[in-house]
């Protein structure tokens, strides 16, 4: 037996996020209720250059009142996850993609929301048009050998969910 959703209810409705309130009988057979929420799944991108080198972008983040390392990507906005991840690539680093590949999908916060993260590998890099928005003005570049991203991982200079799959994802491919 599984959980069974008899009632939803929409609590708050914002541009970007909406909560959810659910009635629900568990799988346990009592009721109870279940809050989640519903955000534009995202795609995050391993930019690989010819010399083994990932492009990171650092940036800052509200919630984490902390400038974040992570790859390059962010909502999907409705497109397919291959086209999103070609344009948040060129968006935040300048750089277009002739090559990209799925390294995977995962659910980043399967708890609280059904939005998943579609994780791409970029190569044959070249240069194209930075087009950042608002949220994305103080947003810096780096390029680090991949081996070195892996480690900032397992240090935890990485945290974004997206960012710590991808990156071991691609340097799992690379071995």
């Amino acid at each position: 037996m599984g959980w069974t959703r008899t009632a939803t209810e929409a609590v708050h409705r914002g541009p970007f996020i909406t909560l959810n309130r659910d009635s629900v009988i568990r799988p346990d057979g009592s009721s109870g209720t279940y809050e989640h929420i519903t955000v534009n799944s995202a795609v995050r991108v391993v930019a690989l250059d010819d010399h083994g080198q990932v492009v990171l972008v650092e940036d800052d983040f509200y919630l984490q009142r902390r400038r974040v390392l992570h790859l390059p990507g962010g909502g999907r906005g409705g497109q397919e996850p291959q086209k999103a991840a070609l344009r948040e690539l060129e968006e935040e680093t300048g750089l277009i993609a002739g090559s990209v590949r799925p390294l995977g999908v995962i659910d980043p916060l399967p708890a609280t929301t059904l939005a998943t993260t579609h994780l791409f590998l970029a190569t044959d890099l070249r240069s194209g048009t930075v087009h950042r928005d608002d949220t994305e003005i103080g947003m810096t570049v780096h390029w680090w050998k991949l081996s070195e991203a892996v480690d900032a991982v397992h240090a935890g200079r990485i945290t974004e969910a997206g960012s710590v799959a991808g990156l071991l994802l691609a340097a799992n491919t690379q071995d």
